[in-house]
């Protein structure tokens, strides 16, 4: 394990190669300490920690997401922080492997004594350490997938989304289809666990059972999809629905090229994304193959003008070393104002019972492209998305949106969140 420290932001990040730990029947009180100090905030500081895949099959592209909120923290914290606290970000590698997650959050929960865990990435992963969180009594915030799991106040008090939901998602994407391409085959791959579950369910709620012509999937551990994606050229799939991350969204295209057949993909959001595309496709082949994918979003546009864009590239020139700036990157920052937006409004004296609060009380703005929806009884994020499209090696929203209610998408006017001024929540 190596720590280093960056201004007053630490970050952990453990090997991913230990054996995880089953945490059923291992719950710690955590909710406070013997006198009644609230886990993980000092006078001056505040610690959080996140689980993520910065190796493995899904550490193209979100290996960027918690280098992006640290850099946001970073910045943030030589702003004066939030009342006078900086945040301790601690970062820790799961590799997108659930036995890992376990070991890593139970390390970040019993031994960091962290405030909460924050922006926790991959649905498998999170859902090994989803009852533990609660059972714990742990804030787990902001979740970093689009499963339906995580919008369950009653059994999951404790965990709220960040991104819209993949059965959102894909509603939206389906009504896309039958908008803009009516009567053409629909077809859905996915990934063998709750995004592609959830993206399917989506679809066929907007679509219905006989609207899809074909359902595929995938698991991360087999990178061949020629099966599947033989079987959907044969069906005579006409658009190509994936629920995937990044690597399997290239996997996908990068298939349907070697064998011949010009098709049209749309995306979810956690897998599209340009500059990790191209990097993964190559710069000799991937802006051909991305033009005119098309997909979702919730947050600014990466490869757009606009003031928090504009931000968080400053940040990331100067907090980030100027890695390459993507969609990951706005990601990454989005979560971390989001979270310091709650943390602010908590005010002085932050507990884990206030924070939740906050977030239950519909008070949080984010920065997205329409309104944040949580409520004493919704625990989920957006639930409407944009759609976008790339062109000429350009990722933007071509200014058609979706809100999705119950499998129904009805087309709506995006409604961005201002600016706040410098990006500090309370300025």
């Amino acid at each position: 394990m190596t720590r280093f420290t960056r201004n007053s932001v630490v970050a952990t990040i453990a090997g991913a190669t230990a054996l995880g730990l089953a945490l059923s029947g291992c719950s710690t009180p955590t909710s406070g300490s013997a006198d009644g100090a609230t886990p993980g905030v000092t006078d001056d500081t505040i610690t959080i920690g996140t689980h993520t895949p910065l190796t493995g099959p899904a550490a193209p592209g979100y290996s960027d997401v918690s280098a992006a909120a640290l850099a946001y923290f970073e910045y943030l914290n030589d702003q004066g922080g939030i009342h006078g606290r900086s945040i301790n970000y601690i970062i820790k590698d799961d590799a997108y492997n659930p036995a890992n997650t376990q070991m890593v959050v139970r390390e970040l929960v019993q031994d960091d004594q962290v405030f909460a865990i924050f922006n926790g990435i991959g649905t498998a992963p999170h859902t090994a350490v989803l009852e533990y969180l609660n059972e714990n009594q742990v804030p787990d915030l902001f979740v970093a997938t689009g499963s339906k799991s995580w919008n369950q106040p009653e059994k999951y008090p404790y965990t709220f989304a960040f991104n819209p939901d993949y059965a959102v998602e894909g509603a939206a994407l389906a009504q896309y289809a039958t908008d803009e391409y009516p009567g053409k085959k629909v077809c859905v791959l996915g990934q063998d666990d709750d995004l592609g579950g959830f993206m399917l369910e989506g679809v066929t709620a907007n679509l219905g059972d006989d609207g899809v012509t074909l359902a595929e999937e995938y698991s991360t551990s087999n990178p061949d999809l020629t099966a599947q994606v033989g079987a959907m050229q044969a069906a005579g799939c006409e658009i190509n629905i994936l629920g995937s991350i990044p690597a399997f969204t290239a996997l996908a295209m990068g298939t349907a090229a070697r064998i011949g057949w010009d098709t049209k993909w749309f995306v979810t959001s956690v897998g599209l994304d340009y500059a990790t595309l191209v990097e993964i496709l190559g710069e000799d082949v991937g802006p051909a193959l991305l033009e005119n994918l098309t997909g979702v979003n919730n947050l600014p546009g990466a490869y757009a003008d606009g003031e928090w864009v504009d931000l968080f590239r400053e940040i990331n020139e100067e907090y980030n070393n100027g890695a390459p700036f993507n969609g990951n990157t706005v990601f990454g920052m989005s979560a971390a104002y989001l979270f310091a937006e709650a943390l602010e409004q908590t005010g002085k004296h932050p507990t884990r019972e206030g924070i939740l609060e906050v977030i239950r009380s519909g008070s949080l703005t984010g920065n997205g492209v329409a309104p944040l929806s949580f409520s004493e009884d919704n625990h989920g994020s957006y639930f409407t998305v944009g759609i976008v499209e790339m062109h000429d090696g350009v990722q933007n929203f071509n200014d058609v949106a979706y809100t999705v209610d119950g499998g129904e998408a009805t087309r709506v006017v995006m409604e961005p969140v201002p600016f706040v001024p410098d990006g500090v929540p309370g300025s």
